[in-house]
């Protein structure tokens, strides 16, 4: 009893224990929040142990500034900072909520203001609990006013004071190397903010967020004007003329991008113990109204999936290190293609994605491209069952998306972002319908069977589209956004392929993924022009009538006799008819024997030397934010206030933009298009949405 009376007495008595209880205040009412408010999406002990441990270095931190000050002051520094942090938590919980994202200073910067982007109506978003994020300011408050607390007036010594604040840190950097551990290039290949508040915490995120904010505002602001002319005069001498015989042979169609996740083309015809992988594509791809390409390139970097929504929207590459959309998505301006096509040709734009919207910063960066709809998860009925790894099922995906497919109004131009055929290629076993490979790679084996579950999903949205007549008016892309198999597991690829010394020219090799464009207006055919996700924009806008020459594009025309046919890799690589480059060494093409004499070096370093003026160049118009000051008559630049993702608002406008005549709804009159669309998911026979 003692000892617990002398423990309440230094409770109530002590500046160390007042800063302790603080501390742990921050702690426990940040533990709650994370669980109950944000959904972190930890899924194994170290992350759960990060997620709970990370909040105690920022706390000890900035609560321990108030140690450093003398007397009274003291204990009433520590309440303003305590109330400033919870300011901070409770400001991220309505954002949170609204956008399933975490403030950001270049949000803030670009937006005007933090209330601006949580919309008119805060009251209605806002919950009792939520004023959780203050109740430990308040006690404290209330036990100082009451004193209950009294106020240790003592001097502190230097040591205890600075010993807190160098505590903090050494603890803050335990925490990041477990986190380093846990989550490789956290720091570096960021893609989604959730992450890093699940292993770095809430106020490490906002320090995160302001280091990168200032390093892309100090890129930003040594651009000149001047950068931007160098890079029109390159464009301008690289342009090369477009097919002119498929000028416009889609003009006027829908698009649908049919996102293709992780698909590599040796997917393509390709058999498992005699069993067809992908027999729906197969027959897409033999279709005489198909344009397919089998020397197509993802041309990806860090970003991965970004990467190549960038390339396909923009036609500039990503960046060096990270992702471009999640670190320039937000602030930078653009020209893309939904901004471009709703301007010239007065197209409806979405995003259709059964994933989180703060996935590679999606809800602010398409807002950035001219998206008008961006539909992400919340706006899905599922069950948890429903749900695998990065998203929705791509059969429940598609299925579930026909209502909001049906009240676009046409033209629209829409892309499908599927998720099942992502690594590590899990699927239950109710969905499996192949068997696994058998190369003793758990990574590699279920390959097939979710590019299988994605190849009968996408049969289902092809019969759904000729029921309902789409696909007389649409043109199908489906892209493969990047390999699914690294260069770790070039073994079991050696195994799947046949060929005994698969390396790195083979890896290179295999960095195909499929690029098709569908519609019955067009004279198809398996086209062999060399080139990238770099080439599909300017491809694309020729196929639709629309001219490209005045627009900034890293990329050609695919179908063009005057194509280069140079395919550059983002770490530097390039494919070529005649040579690859893979490292420093030189490889010919079709033998896949090492370039050894110094006449055909020469014309690799040439070669090499474009692909390296051509990844500068677009990584200065992306870091420097050059389409600031590009101002063509033509195009109008994206105002990001015009559109709004939540998903009340959102559905307001589609509900009476459904009621176009041009919309498939008002077309189908008394036929239900969601009816018409039918699945073998057996998910959906047995549960009920929640």
């Amino acid at each position: 009893m003692k000892k617990l009376a002398a423990f309440g007495n230094w409770l109530r008595t002590s500046k160390t224990a007042f800063l302790s209880l603080a501390v742990f205040g921050y702690w426990l009412k940040c533990s709650l929040i994370y669980l109950t408010k944000f959904s972190l999406g930890a899924s194994s002990g170290m992350q759960y142990f990060l997620l709970f441990l990370n909040p105690i270095p920022s706390a000890l931190l900035l609560l321990g500034i108030g140690m450093l000050v003398k007397g009274r002051k003291s204990y009433w520094l520590m309440i303003i900072i305590d109330f400033i942090l919870a300011t901070w938590l409770f400001a991220n919980i309505l954002y949170y909520r609204e956008f399933s994202n975490f403030l950001s200073l270049s949000l803030m910067q670009s937006s005007g203001s933090a209330s601006e982007n949580l919309g008119k109506s805060i009251a209605g978003i806002l919950k009792g609990s939520d004023f959780l994020a203050f109740l430990d300011p308040a006690i404290l408050t209330i036990l100082l006013a009451t004193k209950a607390i009294k106020m240790d007036l003592r001097p502190k010594s230097w040591k205890l004071k600075t010993g807190i604040e160098v505590g903090a840190i050494l603890l803050a950097g335990v925490n990041l190397l477990l986190a380093q551990q846990d989550r490789s290039g956290l720091l570096t290949r960021t893609f989604d903010n959730n992450y890093i508040v699940k292993y770095l915490g809430i106020n490490e995120y906002a320090i995160y967020d302001g280091v990168k904010t200032a390093q892309t505002s100090a890129q930003m602001a040594n651009a000149k004007v001047s950068d931007l002319s160098s890079v029109k005069k390159y464009i301008k001498q690289n342009y090369v003329q477009p097919n002119s015989a498929y000028t416009g042979v889609a003009k006027g169609k829908n698009v649908i991008y049919i996102h293709l996740e992780s698909f590599q083309q040796f997917l393509i015809g390709y058999k498992w113990q005699g069993k067809e992988v992908t027999p729906n594509l197969n027959k897409l791809y033999k279709n005489k109204h198909t344009l397919a390409f089998d020397n197509f390139f993802n041309q990806v970097g860090q970003g991965k999936t970004s990467d190549a929504e960038m390339m396909l929207e923009n036609s500039l590459f990503g960046v060096q290190s990270g992702s471009a959309m999640s670190t320039y998505g937000t602030s930078n301006t653009f020209e893309s293609m939904p901004a471009i096509l709703s301007q010239k040709a007065g197209y409806t734009t979405a995003v259709m994605h059964g994933g989180t919207g703060s996935f590679w910063n999606r809800n602010n960066a398409y807002k950035s491209f001219g998206y008008q709809y961006f539909m992400s998860l919340n706006y899905y009925n599922y069950q948890d069952s429903w749900y695998l790894g990065y998203g929705l099922k791509d059969k429940i995906f598609l299925k579930e998306s026909a209502k909001y497919i049906a009240s676009l109004p046409q033209p629209f131009y829409l892309k499908l972002i599927t998720v099942t055929n992502h690594y590590p290629y899990m699927l239950d076993k109710q969905n499996q319908s192949i068997k696994k490979t058998t190369t003793g790679d758990s990574t590699v084996d279920g390959y097939v069977q979710t590019a299988h579950y994605l190849d009968q999903a996408i049969g289902e949205l092809m019969t759904w589209l000729k029921k309902t007549g789409l696909d007389k008016k649409t043109l199908l892309v489906f892209y493969g956004d990047h390999y699914g198999i690294s260069n770790n597991h070039n073994e079991a690829m050696a195994q799947l392929t046949g060929i005994k010394n698969y390396g790195e020219f083979e890896d290179q090799q295999y960095q195909r993924v499929p690029l098709m464009f569908y519609s019955p207006a067009l004279k198809g055919g398996v086209k062999h022009t060399y080139g990238g996700e770099i080439d599909v924009m300017p491809t694309l806008l020729n196929l639709l009538g629309i001219s490209s020459k005045k627009m900034i594009l890293f990329g050609h025309d695919l179908l063009s006799k005057d194509n280069p046919q140079l395919v550059a890799q983002r770490n530097g690589n390039f494919i070529s008819p005649t040579f690859t480059k893979v490292g420093s060494s030189y490889y010919y093409t079709k033998t896949a024997k090492k370039v050894t004499s110094k006449k055909d070096k020469a014309k690799c370093r040439i070669l090499a030397n474009k692909v390296t003026t051509q990844l500068s160049l677009s990584d200065r118009v992306m870091t420097g934010n050059l389409f600031r000051f590009y101002k063509p008559s033509w195009f109008k630049k994206v105002d990001t206030s015009d559109f709004n993702y939540n998903k009340t608002a959102a559905l307001a406008k589609l509900k009476k933009a459904a009621k176009s005549k041009t919309s498939l709804k008002s077309q189908l009159g008394k036929k239900d298009a969601t009816s018409l669309y039918k699945t073998d998911a057996p998910e959906l026979k047995k549960t009920k949405t929640k």
